[in-house]
């Protein structure tokens, strides 16, 4: 298990966000954006209070990019504390960009965070994807498998650090909670590829 150089800490929080977000037509959404003064730095970015009552990240739903070395394990991202379930451990990924595919978000998302894999595919390869559909929200966990030993930076502020951890280590780690309740269908999924 190696772990990224220079992780560090961010203090700093981002806005709490406002604007409208609406899923299938019987389940209406309520969001929030950023106020004018700081506007979201892309297009899905803002909170959405979906009919389950809960707030979710992303007006157009997320993704994340579980990314597993086969000498490694699994990228995992400790996530700042500022950021939702922070403090726990999770796959780099974020909110979906208006009119980008999971898979591009979670690429995206992993490659702004951990500086991985190469957005053009040139070191993965993607074995499978999980959904988790809560109607007006959802999110998308993109599973890939490295090409090549990659190595993870910080690239913004919402890491606290960045680690390769072993499949059977995982559950050592505070998981956040959608990580923890889907990892036994992500284990699932991936067997078949490792």
């Amino acid at each position: 298990m190696s772990s990224s150089d220079g992780a560090r800490r961010s203090d700093e929080a981002p806005e709490d966000a406002t604007a409208n977000h609406s899923g299938e037509a019987s389940s209406p959404a309520r969001s929030e954006r950023l106020p004018d003064s700081l506007p979201p730095r892309r297009s899905g970015d803002g909170w959405t209070v979906g009919s389950d009552g809960e707030k979710h990240w992303g007006l157009n739903g997320a993704a994340g990019l579980m990314l597993i070395d086969p000498d490694r394990g699994v990228l995992m991202q400790h996530r700042a504390l500022w950021s939702v379930a922070g403090g726990t451990w999770g796959f780099p990924g974020g909110a979906r960009d208006m009119g980008e595919s999971a898979i591009d978000a979670a690429i995206r998302e992993s490659h702004e965070e951990a500086g991985v894999p190469d957005p053009e595919g040139n070191d993965f390869t993607i074995v499978d994807c999980h959904v988790l559909n809560l109607g007006t929200w959802s999110y998308t966990t993109v599973i890939a498998k490295t090409l090549r030993h990659l190595e993870p930076v910080i690239n913004d502020p919402e890491s606290i650090e960045l680690r390769w951890v072993p499949l059977d280590e995982l559950r050592d780690l505070d998981l956040h909670p959608g990580v923890e309740a889907s990892l036994p269908e992500l284990e699932e999924l991936l067997a078949p590829h490792l």
